[in-house]
């Protein structure tokens, strides 16, 4: 075997090692690995447990829609809990109406003819009805709760924003507000930061004349009732610490749709309203859905998502290395390194990437065949190892490109106006102001001008190494100037790249592939032309003239006969 062939060998079969083991590593620039989670997850509370818990405290409602959040995502032993919950509301009807054991709300409306006799009924709707309300607010004002007196003072007000006041034709739907809300301060079911923050807007109402603030806080609530039996209500409230949460969990109640039990299950199981109200609004549209697949990774793997605050990303190539033999240790290795030290992780991965480059050029390197005796002048050692070192970086680039998740992504962070519709309210109510986050340039412009600039500067980087190999040939002049101009068309490289990325921008953009963007299309165009401007000026320009000066000063015969020793062929 020559000697060739064992350097070749020797490069690309570690190098395609580690390019496999770049590609395993579950570290990711703006993704976190499901891998991750697992492993975050290991000895962590289950959705199952809290299921379980919520089950025996009576709290049927917010046991079945953790039971559907569950079931959704094909969680174990959801049969079982399932039947569980069966017998448990066949024993107590009326749990499944309230959706928990209260016994003092059995007490008080038990006589209400329009009760469904099976299933669940919004809180909401169950309150705007003319004798609960008053009852309600009977009860509340025998409340010692200098809370709940302040909230009733409302009722007063005649110049609200939101709501129209309760003594006028329209008043039940901020009676329905105020009832709602003093039933949860009465009942002790929110939060100190919470209650706090309510009894304070309202005894600024009070005070200023200005309820625009409490207004949006009750219709955030009764806008949860709507969706929300009490004992669901009660729960998902117990956690929340301030207005602000209150108002972006409402927003995104309302927009779930049929996700709404993974929005509660993830509120649940976190013990986080905030991050989970934070990472809905910054992952708009994929956010329900990886808070939903994040819930079989348990609590731990569930917190350590809303911790990074990215998407969700299941690799298939690393589900099927992690679960082969050896294999499967080394993939827990690799996740629980990338979930101790991220960036660790992180830059073990670009520098596999990297050496895997490197390695990849040099045996390229060993597989091209020797120079001919000609060519034997031009040969400068050192240099195919500046080659190789632009190839992995350019490498690096490519794969970063074609395997990073998530990487071109635009911004999903939105906040959308909605409308409440009350059951005896025939206006519709808006609350809130579009509120949409515009920026002059979209992620993926920036990503292109990246990537463009990045392109341009390897070239740029080559068409140096070039011009250093060329200055170190042990060459007269008069050839160095031949081969430079032999090399015009590598120097001009960054403006055929420049017209080409250019084109092909453009004719993505008219087949709607991508969005318009034409800062981006020409960006390529303008980096190939102010980089083959600078070299061709600075760099060489230069060097050809001390070339030009150096040969006129080199007498014909001495040139002669300093060429003709190198390129003749021994016999």
């Amino acid at each position: 075997m020559s000697r060739r062939v064992i350097g070749f060998l020797l490069c690309a079969i570690p190098g395609l090692l580690m390019l496999v083991c770049g590609l395993a590593l579950p570290a990711h620039l703006r993704a976190v690995d499901a891998s991750v989670l697992r492993r975050a997850g290991w000895n962590t509370a289950t959705l199952t447990a809290r299921e379980i818990t919520l089950l025996r405290q009576d709290q049927l409602g917010a046991a079945q829609l953790l039971l559907r959040a569950g079931q959704a995502e094909g969680l174990p032993d959801q049969q079982a809990l399932g039947q569980a919950i069966t017998t448990s509301g066949e024993q107590h009807p009326h749990w499944l109406v309230w959706g928990g054991g209260d016994a003092r709300l059995d007490r008080l409306f038990a006589s209400d003819p329009h009760l469904p006799k099976s299933g669940s009924e919004p809180f909401t709707d169950f309150v705007v009805r003319e004798d609960n309300r008053a009852v309600v607010l009977e009860l509340l004002r025998a409340s010692p709760l200098s809370a709940v007196q302040e909230l009733l003072r409302c009722r007063a007000l005649t110049n609200t924003v939101i709501f129209s006041p309760s003594h006028s034709a329209s008043g039940q739907a901020i009676d329905t507000a105020l009832a709602t809300c003093g039933l949860l301060l009465e009942g002790g079911h929110l939060s100190g930061g919470l209650s706090n923050a309510v009894f304070t807007l309202a005894l600024a109402s009070n005070l200023s004349g200005e309820p625009q603030r409490l207004e949006q806080v009750l219709l955030d609530l009764m806008s949860l009732g709507q969706r929300f039996n009490w004992g669901q209500l009660v729960e998902f409230v117990r956690q929340i610490q301030d207005a602000e949460t209150l108002r972006l969990l409402a927003n995104q109640v309302r927009k779930s749709d049929g996700q709404l039990p993974v929005l509660f299950a993830a509120v649940q199981l976190s013990g986080k309203p905030a991050q989970v109200a934070a990472y809905l609004m910054n992952f708009s549209q994929t956010g329900l859905k990886d808070l939903g697949a994040s819930l079989r990774f348990r609590a731990g793997g569930l917190d350590e998502l809303l911790r990074r605050n990215q998407r969700l990303h299941s690799s298939r190539f690393g589900r099927q290395a992690a679960g082969q033999g050896p294999l499967g240790g080394l993939g827990s290795f690799a996740a629980d390194l990338c979930w101790r030290r991220p960036w660790l992780g992180l830059t073990m991965k670009w520098l596999l990437y990297l050496l895997a480059g490197f390695l990849i050029a040099a045996a390229l390197h060993f597989a091209r065949p020797s120079a001919p005796i000609l060519e034997q002048p031009l040969q400068v050692r050192g240099f195919h190892i500046a080659r190789e070192m632009l190839f992995a970086l350019g490498f690096l680039l490519v794969v970063l490109l074609l395997s990073e998740p998530f990487l071109a992504q635009e911004s999903q962070r939105v906040e959308l106006p909605f409308r409440l519709r009350l059951p005896t309210v025939g206006r519709v109510v808006p609350a809130g102001t579009t509120s949409v986050n515009r920026t002059i340039m979209n992620q993926l412009s920036l990503l292109t001008l990246l990537l463009f600039f990045v392109l341009q500067a390897l070239l740029y980087t080559a068409s140096l190494v070039k011009l250093a190999e060329i200055r170190r040939q042990n060459l007269p002049s008069r050839i160095k100037l031949k081969l430079l101009e032999n090399e015009d068309h590598l120097f001009d490289a960054g403006l055929y790249l420049g017209f080409a990325g250019t084109i092909i921008s453009l004719i993505l953009v008219s087949q709607g592939v991508i969005q318009p963007s034409l800062m981006a299309a020409y960006s390529s165009t303008s980096f190939g032309i102010i980089f083959v401007v600078v070299f061709k000026i600075f760099n060489l320009r230069p060097m050809r003239r001390k070339l030009l000066l150096e040969a006129e000063s080199t007498p014909a015969d001495s040139l002669a006969g300093a060429v003709t020793p190198r390129l003749a062929a021994p016999l």
